[in-house]
C-alpha cells in the first residue's frame, strides 16, 4: 500500500497531486484542474474539488526548504498518521485536515429569539512556533470535534491566515517568549475588526505544586479570553475546545447575528428607541434622529427625564404609561414629544417591555410615528428629512422656525406691532410683555385659539372681524359645551330639567338643612351570608336566563328577589366577565361585597334604588359585549366599568344635587356644592369596600394596579353627573366618531385606524358607556320605558313636595304631581339629552335594537302629548 498522495498549490493557482507510492517517480506530478472552489475554508483554484484527497498542505508563495529527517508520527486511534509540515522560516500558514474530520464537520442549528440560524463548522487557528505534543493535542482534538484547523508558525502568517478565514477560536502558545511575543500577537489580532467575535486562548506553562498561580489580568488586558494550563492530553484539549464552542463561541455567534437585526432597524421607516429598565437611552435608529432632530450621540446614555418634555400631554399621561409598562404590559397611544428645535409634535407611540428570564424587565422598545392627522407635523417631518439628507442643519432649523411662526402668527403680529409703534417706551414694553405671554409654552389650547383669531382679525374685512368678535365672546364663556335655551316660556319642561339636572341649585336658604332619611350603618355583621351562585333559587335562575338580551326585564328580577336584584344579577355578570379572576378574590368576597353595596341603596326611593343600579349594570354589560367596545377596552377597563355601574348611585337620597345644595346638606358642604352625589357615591363605595376584609374585593391586587382601577372607577361615576353632559358627548363625537367616520370614507391615513385605542379616547368611551347605561330607560322596550318614566317622575314629585314643605326654592316646578304632563317631560328629556348622545353611541357601538325602541317610545310619548294625556299610557293600553 502506498501513502496518501499530497496536494501542492503552485504560484499560478494550479493544483498538483504528487503520489508518494514507490512505484512512481518522486518527481512525477499530475495537473488536476484549474478553476475556483472552496474546500474546508481554503480558496482553491479548481473545478474538481471533490476529487482532492483529504490531506492538504497549504504552502506559502516562497517554497519551504527541504525537510530534514522526520520523526516517527504518533497515531490517534482510528485515524491515519498526520504528515508533518516542512520546517520553514518565512511567512507560512499550514492547513491539514483528516478525512475523519471532513466527515464529522457539519452545520449546527442555533435559535436566538424568533431567528433560526445555521452555524458552520468551527474553525480553529493554532499559533505554535514549533510542533510538540501540545500542538498535536489540539490538532487531534479539532479532528475529533470535527473542527477545521489551521496551524501558523509565525505572527505574520497567523495574522494573514486569520484575516483570510476569520476563525472562531485562536489558540496561542504563551509558554515560551523565545520564538514570538504571544501577547503582542494577541493584540495584533484583536486590532482587526474580524476579531470582535473571536475567542482567543492562551496556552500557559504548567506550574508546580509549590508555585503560586499568577494573575490572569495581564492576559485579559492583552486581549485573551481564557487561559489553558499546559496539558497535551487530547481529551483535555477536546474538552476545552468543546466548552468554548458551547459557551463563548455560541454566544458570539448569536451576537454576530444581531448585526442583521440592527441593519433592519437602521433601515426601518418607523422611529425606534430602546431604553434600559431605568429609562436610559441605549439605541435610536436614523428615523428617530430625523423625527426628533437629534444626533444619536446626543441621546445615547441619557435618561429620558433629561430630555425636554412637551406641555401638551395630559398631566397624568406619564403615570398611566409607566403603570402599564412597569407591569410588563404594552402601551400604545398618542403622545406629544418635543424636538430639539423646541417644537412639539404629535406621535403615535407603542412601548413594549422586553422581559428577561426570571420575569424582570430589561429594556423598553418604543416605536414612534408621526400622528398623521396633524398636517403640520407631516410638513415638519418632510422639511427636517430633506435637511437631514442634504446635511444642512441650519436649513432644518430654519424650516422648523418658519413652521413654528406660521403656527403662532399672533406672536409675530404682536412683535411687529411693538417694533413699529411710536408710542412711549412703557407702551412698547407692554406689547413686548404681551408678546412673551402669547408665546408662553404653558398656554392652554383655548388661549392659542384666541391668539390665532386675534391675529386673523388684523387684516380681515370689517364683517369678518365683527364675526370673529362674536366668536371670541363665545369662547371666553365657561359653558362651551352646553346648548343655550330660549326663554323659559317656550319650553318649561326642558328648562326645569336643565335647572334640576345641570346646575348645582340656587343659594341655600339659611336655617334649612336636609338630612338623609336613612341612618347609614357601615357595619356588615348584621348581613346574612349570601347564597352561592349555584344555590340560586330556580325562579331567579329562570329569570336570569335572558340577562344577556337587551330586552331583559329587570322588574321581574326585582320581584322574584324581593327587591335584591343587584346581588343576583351581579354574581352572574361578574362571573361572565371574569371579575373575580382579575381581582384575585374569592367568590365569597365578591358576594359579600355585592350584598354590602346593595344594602346601602335606599329601597324607599322609587327610582334611585338597587333595581336602577342592576339595570345600569345590565346595560353596561350589554355594551361591553359589543365588538367595537370590546376591541377598544382591555380587561381592567371592563372590570372598572362593571364596578362603577354597580356603585354609581349607592346611598342616593332620592334628591338632586340642586336640592342638596339649596338645603345646605352636609354632603353639599363637604363637596363644595360640586358633583355632590357622584363624589359621595364613589367615596362611600370605597369606604364600604375597604372597611372589612370580608368584602374587600381589592385586597389582593398590588398598589399600582389598584390605583389605576380606582381612578377609572371614579372617573366613570363622576361622568354620570349631568353638568358636564354635553362636554362629554361633544368630546366623544369630535375625538372618536369623526375620526372613525373619516376612516370609513376611505381615508388612507393609517393612524386613524386605532383612534379608539388611544388612552384619552378610551376614557371618553368609558364615560360615554356608563352615561348611556345610566339613562338608557327611553331605549328599553316600551313597557319597561313606561315603568321607569313613572318611577323617576314620582321621585321628582316627592322632591317638589318636600321643597314646598321646607320653603326651599322649587328646582323643577313643572314636576308638580297635580299638573305635570309626564309625556311632555319625557319628550323634552329625549330631545335635549338622549337623541344626540345615543346617535353618537350607536355610530360607535352599532345598537340598532336600542335605536328602534327609542323611536317607538318617542312616538308613544308624542301620541300621548297630542291627545293632551298626562298619564303614562293611552286609555286603551291601561293594564287591568
Amino acid at each position: 500500500m502506498g501513502c496518501a498522495p499530497s496536494i501542492h498549490v503552485s504560484q499560478s493557482g494550479v493544483i498538483y497531486c504528487r503520489d508518494s507510492d514507490e512505484s512512481h517517480s518522486p518527481h512525477q506530478t499530475t495537473a488536476i484542474s484549474q478553476g475556483t472552489a472552496t474546500l474546508h475554508g481554503l480558496f482553491i483554484k479548481t473545478d474538481a474539488a471533490d476529487s482532492i484527497p483529504a490531506v492538504l498542505a497549504y504552502q506559502s508563495r516562497r517554497p519551504p526548504p527541504s525537510a530534514g529527517p522526520r520523526r516517527r508520527e504518533r497515531r490517534e486511534p482510528g485515524a491515519f498518521s498526520r504528515p508533518r509540515a516542512p520546517r520553514c522560516c518565512g511567512v507560512e500558514a499550514e492547513t491539514q485536515t483528516s478525512s475523519a474530520s471532513a466527515k464529522q464537520a457539519s452545520t449546527t442549528e442555533v435559535q436566538i429569539g424568533p431567528m433560526r440560524l445555521t452555524q458552520d463548522p468551527i474553525q480553529v487557528l493554532l499559533i505554535f512556533a514549533k510542533e510538540d505534543n501540545q500542538s498535536d493535542g489540539f490538532w487531534w482534538a479539532c479532528d475529533r470535534a470535527g473542527y477545521r484547523c489551521n496551524i501558523a508558525r509565525t505572527p505574520e502568517s497567523a495574522l494573514e491566515c486569520f484575516l483570510d478565514k476569520h476563525q472562531e477560536i485562536v489558540v496561542i502558545d504563551h509558554r515560551n517568549s523565545r520564538y514570538f511575543d504571544a501577547e503582542d500577537t494577541c493584540r495584533r489580532i484583536r486590532a482587526t475588526k474580524a476579531s470582535e467575535h473571536t475567542v482567543i486562548l492562551a496556552v500557559v506553562p504548567r506550574i508546580s505544586a509549590d508555585q503560586e498561580e499568577t494573575s490572569v489580568l495581564p492576559l485579559l488586558n492583552a486581549g485573551f479570553d481564557r487561559q489553558y494550563m499546559e496539558n497535551s492530553s487530547i481529551t483535555a484539549c477536546y474538552n476545552e475546545l468543546v466548552q468554548i464552542e458551547h459557551g463563548e463561541v455560541r454566544s458570539q455567534f448569536k451576537l454576530r447575528a444581531c448585526n442583521a437585526v440592527f441593519t433592519a432597524l437602521d433601515h426601518c421607516q418607523e422611529a425606534i428607541e430602546i431604553t434600559s429598565e431605568d429609562h436610559v437611552i441605549q439605541y435610536v435608529n436614523p428615523a428617530f434622529e430625523r423625527m426628533m432632530g437629534y444626533h444619536k450621540g446626543e441621546l445615547i446614555g441619557k435618561e429620558l427625564t433629561e430630555l425636554p418634555k412637551s406641555d401638551k400631554n395630559c398631566v397624568d399621561l406619564l403615570d398611566t404609561i409607566n403603570t402599564y409598562i412597569k407591569k410588563g404590559k404594552e402601551w400604545q397611544g398618542v403622545y406629544y414629544a418635543r424636538r430639539k428645535s423646541g417644537d412639539s409634535i404629535q406621535q403615535h407611540v407603542k412601548i413594549t417591555p422586553v422581559i428577561d428570564q426570571g420575569g424582570k424587565i430589561r429594556h423598553f422598545v418604543s416605536l414612534k410615528r408621526l400622528h398623521c392627522t396633524n398636517e403640520n407635523n407631516k410638513q415638519l417631518h418632510k422639511s427636517h428629512r430633506d435637511a437631514k439628507y442634504t446635511g444642512d442643519n441650519s436649513q432644518s432649523e430654519s424650516h422648523s422656525l418658519k413652521w413654528k411662526n406660521r403656527r403662532k402668527d399672533s406672536t409675530d403680529v404682536k412683535s411687529m406691532t411693538s417694533q413699529s409703534s411710536d408710542a412711549p417706551s412703557l407702551q412698547t414694553r407692554r406689547y413686548s410683555s404681551m408678546a412673551r405671554i402669547h408665546s408662553m409654552t404653558i398656554e392652554a389650547p383655548i388661549t392659542k385659539v384666541i391668539n390665532i383669531i386675534n391675529a386673523a382679525q388684523e387684516n380681515s374685512p370689517l364683517t369678518v372681524a365683527e364675526a370673529l368678535d362674536r366668536v371670541l365672546e363665545i369662547l371666553r364663556t365657561t359653558e362651551l359645551y352646553s346648548p343655550q335655551l330660549g326663554t323659559k316660556d317656550e319650553d318649561p319642561h326642558t328648562s326645569d330639567l336643565v335647572g334640576g339636572l345641570m346646575t348645582d341649585g340656587l343659594r341655600r336658604l339659611s336655617g334649612n338643612e336636609y338630612a338623609f332619611s336613612k341612618n347609614l350603618n357601615l357595619s356588615h355583621s348584621h348581613l346574612p351570608v349570601p347564597n352561592t351562585i349555584n344555590d340560586v333559587p330556580l325562579c331567579i335562575t329562570q329569570v336570569l336566563e335572558n340577562e344577556e338580551s337587551w330586552d331583559f326585564n329587570i322588574f321581574e328580577l326585582e320581584a322574584v328577589t324581593n327587591k335584591r336584584p343587584l346581588v343576583y344579577l351581579g354574581l352572574k355578570v361578574f362571573a361572565r366577565f371574569g371579575v373575580s379572576e382579575f381581582l384575585n378574590c374569592s367568590e365569597a368576597t365578591l358576594r359579600a361585597w355585592l350584598q354590602v353595596i346593595e344594602a346601602n341603596y335606599h329601597s324607599s326611593n322609587s327610582y334611585h334604588n338597587s333595581t336602577h343600579a342592576a339595570d345600569v349594570l345590565h346595560a353596561t354589560a350589554f355594551f361591553l359585549g359589543k365588538e367595537r367596545v370590546k376591541g377598544s377596552l382591555d380587561h381592567l377597563d371592563e372590570v372598572a366599568a362593571l364596578i362603577a355601574a354597580t356603585i354609581h348611585d349607592v346611598d342616593h337620597p332620592g334628591r338632586t344635587n340642586s336640592f342638596l345644595c339649596n338645603a345646605g346638606s352636609e354632603l353639599a358642604v363637604l363637596y363644595n356644592d360640586t358633583a355632590v352625589l357622584e363624589s359621595h357615591h364613589t367615596a362611600l363605595a370605597f369606604q364600604l369596600t375597604t372597611k372589612d376584609s370580608k368584602c374587600n374585593i381589592f385586597k389582593n391586587i398590588d398598589r399600582n394596579h389598584y390605583r389605576t382601577l380606582r381612578q377609572a372607577i371614579i372617573d366613570m361615576v363622576l361622568a354620570t353627573e349631568m353638568t358636564k353632559h354635553f362636554e362629554h358627548v361633544n368630546k366623544f363625537v369630535n375625538s372618536v366618531n369623526k375620526p372613525m367616520a373619516s376612516e370609513s370614507e376611505g381615508s388612507n391615513c393609517e393612524c386613524t385606524a386605532n383612534t379608539k385605542n388611544f388612552p384619552d379616547n378610551q376614557t371618553l368611551i368609558k364615560r360615554m358607556l356608563i352615561k348611556c347605561a345610566d339613562v338608557a330607560n327611553p331605549c328599553r322596550p316600551l313597557e319597561l320605558c313606561i315603568e321607569w318614566a313613572g318611577r323617576i317622575s314620582e321621585e321628582y314629585f316627592a322632591q317638589t313636595d318636600e321643597e314646598k314643605r321646607q320653603g326651599l326654592p322649587v328646582v323643577m316646578p313643572v314636576f308638580d304631581r297635580n299638573s305635570c304632563s309626564i309625556p311632555k317631560s319625557q319628550i323634552s328629556f329625549i330631545d335635549y339629552f338622549i337623541t344626540d348622545m345615543f346617535d353618537a353611541w350607536d355610530a360607535f357601538a352599532h345598537l340598532p335594537v336600542l335605536m328602534q325602541h327609542l323611536a317607538n317610545n318617542y312616538k308613544h310619548w308624542k301620541t300621548l302629548d297630542e291627545l293632551k294625556c298626562k298619564s303614562l299610557r293611552l286609555p286603551s293600553e291601561n293594564k287591568n
